[in-house]
């Protein structure tokens, strides 16, 4: 089965001083199990709100569509704090989705630092709803529409080197 795996690129955080606040490059990454099959190029906006309507048209527009069986995110946010809604992200493509982090989150940090930004409160929101993180197979993971033994199994089939897909 192929897996899209979605992380965002390194990004400035300031330009001239002040907070940057453009897009960001995504890269999604269509595996079968190591095997490289595919790499997809999107943007997000720093900070913002189009994370899971992102992540769904980059693959439903894809020719990979079809191929992929599931979605891993490296970490439930991408270009700072545009927290993906995996609700939403699963809805939206009909497709199992898994986050992943190598250490256990500090909630409280991340909820004193969500809530400064524009929008805080939802985007908290967003993240107690994915529900707390769980280990498994030596990284935690959140995981929407799918068992935690389908989870495992992920994690397996796609790691190569360590304990991260």
């Amino acid at each position: 089965m192929n897996l899209l795996g979605v992380d965002d690129c390194p990004f400035p955080h300031s330009v001239a001083g002040e907070r940057f606040r453009g897009d960001v490059r995504i890269v999604g990454t269509v595996f079968a199990g190591t095997r490289l099959d595919g790499v997809l190029v999107g943007a997000v906006r720093r900070d913002g709100r189009n994370s899971s309507e992102r992540i769904a048209r980059l693959l439903l527009d894809s020719h990979y569509h079809g191929h992929v069986g599931g979605i891993l995110l490296q970490g439930i946010a991408l270009a700072g704090f545009n927290v993906v809604d995996v609700h939403g992200l699963h809805a939206l493509t009909g497709l199992p989705v898994m986050v992943v982090a190598r250490r256990q989150p500090r909630m409280a940090q991340i909820r004193a630092a969500v809530r400064k930004l524009p929008g805080g409160e939802r985007k908290w929101e967003l993240i107690d709803a994915a529900g707390p993180m769980e280990p498994l197979r030596g990284v935690f993971v959140q995981r929407v529409g799918l068992t935690r033994s389908r989870a495992a199994q992920w994690l397996q089939s796609s790691t190569l080197h360590g304990s991260l897909p």
